[in-house]
C-alpha cells in the first residue's frame, strides 16, 4: 500500500464517496446532497487543503483530507483533519491508522505545533485518535427541541 497526495484525476472518485463519508462520520445524522458536498469541499481545496490517498495497485482504499485552520481566539495556525474515510471493503486492515500517521508526519514537516479534528462523540474513529495521542479539547453539545 502507498500513501500519496491525490491528483486532480483522482478527486472525482473521492467526491463520489464523500456523501457516504459524511453520512458515516455524522453517525447517520446527515446525508448531504452532491451540491452540498461540493460546497463544503471546494473551498477547502481552493485554500490549500488536500487529500492523502491510500492506494494499492491503483485501487483507492481510503483517504484523509488535511489542511490548515486558524484558532479564532489566538489567531494561531494549526493542522486540521477534515475527513478520514476508508472504503468499507478495506476496513479493519489498519489503513486509517496509516493515513493518520502520514497526516501527522505532513503536519510535523510543515512545522505545525498542534493538529485538531472534530468527531461525533460515538464515532468509532475516536479510539484510533486517542491511540495516536489526540486528547479531547472541547465539547460541543446539543439539545433537541
Amino acid at each position: 500500500m502507498e500513501i500519496s497526495k491525490a491528483t486532480e484525476m483522482e478527486l472525482p472518485h473521492i467526491l463520489e464517496h464523500s456523501r457516504q463519508a459524511i453520512y458515516e462520520g455524522t453517525l447517520g445524522d446527515v446525508m448531504p446532497s452532491d451540491d452540498k458536498v461540493k460546497a463544503l469541499i471546494s473551498p477547502l481545496l481552493e485554500r490549500g487543503c488536500y487529500y492523502l490517498l491510500a492506494k494499492e495497485d491503483e485501487t483507492i482504499l481510503g483517504w484523509v483530507l488535511i489542511g490548515k485552520t486558524t484558532d479564532s481566539f489566538t489567531d494561531q495556525d494549526h493542522g486540521f483533519i477534515y475527513e478520514l474515510y476508508v472504503l468499507e471493503a478495506f476496513r479493519g486492515k489498519g489503513i486509517a491508522k496509516q493515513l493518520m500517521q502520514t497526516a501527522v508526519q505532513k503536519f510535523k514537516e510543515a512545522n505545525y505545533k498542534q493538529i485538531r479534528l472534530s468527531a461525533y462523540v460515538e464515532n468509532q474513529a475516536i479510539n484510533l485518535y486517542k491511540k495516536l495521542g489526540f486528547k479531547e479539547r472541547t465539547v460541543t453539545m446539543s439539545l433537541n427541541l
